[in-house]
C-alpha cells in the first residue's frame, strides 16, 4: 500500500482531540497554571463568567488538596476534557498517603459546591515502593444562556 493510500484511510479525529493534559511540579506556586488552563478552556467552550470562576476555584481546590498529599518531587497531572456541554477535570499525583483527600473538610465542601460531580480515588502500585496514585475527578456543565 502506498503512502498516499495510507493517508487517505486515516480515521477522522476522535474525542481525544478535546483532551488537554498539563503536567507541573506538585507545588503551590505552580497552581496558577492549572487555573489559567481551565479558565481558558471554559472560555473557549462558551461557558458564562460565573461558571468559569467556579471552575477556576474548583480546579484550584482540587489541585491544592493533591499538592498537600504529594510525595516529594511529585508531578501533578491534570487532564481537561470537553464533551458536549460538560467540562471534566481529572487531577492526580503520586503520594505516600494511602487514604487520599479527606471528605469531611471545608475544602471538600467548597469543591463539592463548585462542581456538579466530584469523586476521588486512590490506586496502589505494588511496584512503586508503597506509593499511591491519588486522583480527584470533577465535572461541571455549562449553564444555559438566558
Amino acid at each position: 500500500m502506498s503512502v498516499e493510500r495510507e493517508l487517505a484511510h486515516v480515521e477522522p479525529e476522535t474525542a481525544a482531540t478535546n483532551l488537554v493534559e498539563v503536567r507541573i511540579a506538585a507545588e503551590p506556586a505552580q497552581l496558577a497554571v492549572m487555573r489559567a488552563v481551565v479558565g481558558d478552556l471554559a472560555m473557549r467552550a462558551d461557558y458564562d463568567v460565573d461558571t468559569i470562576a467556579d471552575l477556576r476555584l474548583a480546579v484550584d481546590e482540587a489541585c491544592s488538596s493533591l499538592v498537600r498529599l504529594a510525595a516529594p518531587a511529585a508531578t501533578l497531572v491534570c487532564r481537561f476534557r470537553i464533551a458536549g456541554d460538560r467540562l471534566s477535570v481529572t487531577a492526580e499525583v503520586i503520594s505516600d498517603d494511602a487514604f487520599g483527600p479527606r471528605k469531611d473538610t471545608f475544602s471538600w465542601r467548597v469543591l463539592s459546591a463548585l462542581a456538579d460531580v466530584v469523586s476521588t480515588s486512590v490506586e496502589s502500585d505494588p511496584a512503586a515502593n508503597g506509593s499511591h496514585l491519588v486522583r480527584i475527578e470533577l465535572t461541571k456543565g455549562r449553564t444555559a444562556h438566558v
